[in-house]
């Protein structure tokens, strides 16, 4: 199979307009995605910012964690995490705790109040979801969802 890297001569659709044609449309959902998670950041609490957002959605799934475990899970430096902390703990959504194993330390986690506003948004999330892609077929939903899970894969060392 040979595919080309330049524009096409001809009046047919090619291999590098459908390489174009997705490069616009994966463009429109970042930019989509970007916009969503402000909104869902809003949603938890009007002052949230999207990555303060990711850390606590982190936080929520993988914690308690340390401070320089966000750091790397971020690629963030320490101080630019322990701001986004703060203001997590000063919204009561994020708490520090002790690390049983090192008294020394400081674990980070979402707190119940924390949790319950990700479980909110999640299922407000949800329902705006299914109502979008209410005409979808199952067949179409578990198609995308595959076509997509391999378009991921296969640019997953980008």
């Amino acid at each position: 199979m040979t595919t080309t890297s330049t524009p096409p001569e001809t009046g047919t659709r090619t291999r590098y307009d459908d390489l174009r044609s997705i490069e616009t449309e994966v463009g429109t959902l970042i930019r989509r995605v970007k916009r969503v998670m402000g909104e869902r950041a809003r949603e938890v609490h009007p002052d949230l910012h999207p990555i303060t957002y990711f850390i606590l959605t982190h936080l929520a799934v993988h914690g308690p964690l340390r401070g320089a475990d966000l750091s790397d899970a971020f690629g963030m430096d320490k101080g630019g995490v322990s701001r986004q902390v703060q203001t997590l703990v000063d919204l009561e959504l994020v708490e520090r705790q002790p690390d049983p194993e090192d008294r020394r330390a400081i674990l980070l986690d979402a707190t119940e109040h924390g949790r319950e506003r990700l479980r909110t948004v999640a299922r407000h999330r949800s329902d705006r979801f299914d109502q979008r892609l209410a005409h979808w077929s199952d067949e179409e939903l578990a198609t995308f969802a595959r076509q997509l899970a391999s378009y991921n894969s296969a640019l997953s060392d980008d």
